[in-house]
């Protein structure tokens, strides 16, 4: 290889490397982490801004001045409105930051372990069966085209909501082709499903298993005093048999008894055993079952004698690595403060539910349940006196960790709007 040819590849490679460094350099690392957009609530503490060597941020607008007023690297919000701080260096404008500032908003933390009974949109096909008949055994559902995980609207015009329904529609039509309206996933078409006779049970049948309804347990992350809105569990209710969501018609909420947990252990979550009753007295009903949890009105406010006051919120890039709190019960109807470390978090600008990385760290906790167990799913998340997000996974391989919701995401699907419409992406 020619000298020149050498010398060429060496200073590609001091170039790569002077490239590589320019982040570590530390006016550049100032510069690169200074944000480009501030979101904050008012009434709430300052925001520290990175500071910059020479240089403080400042306003000379007096509107902007309405909205924020800027001391040092401090930011101290005034009231709801738009605004931008420059920082400046030798009369030269180097960087602009623009700030927002929100309409102050508080919620109640939950804790509550509760009951959720949900009824389902039409009926949900959770399988196929065959059914024994005189040309032996078939399943007309399956032959139809009806797959696991559709949902059947209507029966010859008739809404179906309930399976007492279907059954009534096949002893009064005897046998005759059905024209069926069925759901599957986003799309809606008709087909013909004809009952056959089963000579067993003297009856006829569809070959279809189907369900209308869905219970289980969970954790209240948050309620609104004003409005009454409620976020619960942080993670969507999807059916045992298919794996797929449920779309909803409506739901029931009521409270639930803890009376005893399964303890987790690496490669098997623990669980909470509670028990409660659909005849008991809602304390709310289910609205809605989204990929952030379930959404709807409580009937009166609820309590959990630990943190019964309302509390501001942190946005995602105000959630920071380090101890925390969650709010969960291990028996009957207590709700507990338990220590937590946020491993991790991610600022947000569009909704996701694996926001945060929770490690538990409570003694307490770690030996009753071993770390984070099925039923805490939706356990408040509070940080620096703020609600900050909610419990929703366990990892399989570590049952001391596991994922967290930021707040702002369950917020939207309670249809509380924080950011006043102002073109903000809702939470699908």
């Amino acid at each position: 290889m020619k000298k020149r040819e050498i010398m060429r590849i060496m200073i590609g490679l001091i170039l790569l490397v002077s490239f590589l460094s320019i982040p570590f350099i530390s006016p550049v690392k100032q510069y690169i982490s200074i944000p480009n957009q501030v979101t904050l609530f008012e009434k709430q503490e300052s925001y520290a801004l990175p500071t910059l060597a020479g240089s403080v941020p400042s306003s000379d607008k007096e509107e902007d001045q309405n909205v924020t007023q800027a001391f040092s690297n401090q930011v101290f919000p005034k009231r709801p409105g738009k605004s931008s701080l420059i920082y400046e260096f030798a009369g030269l404008p180097l960087k602009k930051v623009n700030v927002e500032v929100l309409e102050d908003l508080k919620v109640v933390p939950g804790g509550q372990s509760i009951g959720v009974r949900l009824h389902t949109l039409g009926v949900l096909v959770v399988g196929h069966h065959l059914i024994p008949t005189d040309q032996g055994k078939v399943s007309p559902g399956e032959e139809s085209g009806i797959k696991v995980g559709d949902i059947l609207l209507e029966i010859n015009g008739k809404e179906i909501k309930k399976v007492e329904q279907v059954a009534s529609i096949l002893e009064k039509e005897e046998g005759k082709k059905l024209n069926v309206k069925v759901k599957r996933n986003e799309k809606t078409f008709t087909t013909t499903l004809e009952p056959q006779y089963d000579k067993q049970d003297a009856k006829y049948r569809l070959g279809l298993y189907i369900r209308d309804s869905a219970a289980g347990i969970g954790t209240m992350t948050f309620y609104h005093p004003d409005t009454k809105r409620y976020g619960a569990l942080g993670h969507v209710i999807s059916d045992m048999d298919t794996r797929k969501p449920i779309e909803i018609h409506d739901g029931k909420l009521v409270k639930s008894n803890v009376t005893s947990i399964d303890k987790g252990q690496n490669g098997m979550p623990g669980e909470k055993n509670a028990e409660f009753s659909v005849e008991d007295k809602s304390i709310g009903n289910i609205t809605r079952n989204s990929p952030f949890g379930i959404f709807g009105k409580l009937n009166e406010n609820v309590k959990n004698d630990v943190m019964d006051k309302p509390m501001p919120i942190a946005l995602s890039n105000q959630v920071k690595e380090g101890p925390a709190q969650i709010l969960t019960v291990l028996e009957g109807e207590k709700v507990e403060k338990f220590d937590v470390e946020i491993v991790s978090s991610v600022p947000q600008k569009h909704p996701s539910t694996k926001g945060m990385i929770i490690k538990i760290t409570d003694d307490k906790l770690l030996k009753e349940t071993g770390g984070i167990v099925q039923g805490m799913s939706g356990s408040p998340i509070i940080q620096d006196g703020k609600l900050v997000g909610a419990i929703t996974h366990v990892f399989v391989n570590d049952s001391t960790s596991g994922y967290g919701v930021h707040i702002e995401w369950m917020l939207q699907e309670a249809g509380i709007d924080i950011y006043k419409n102002d073109g903000q992406q809702k939470a699908s």
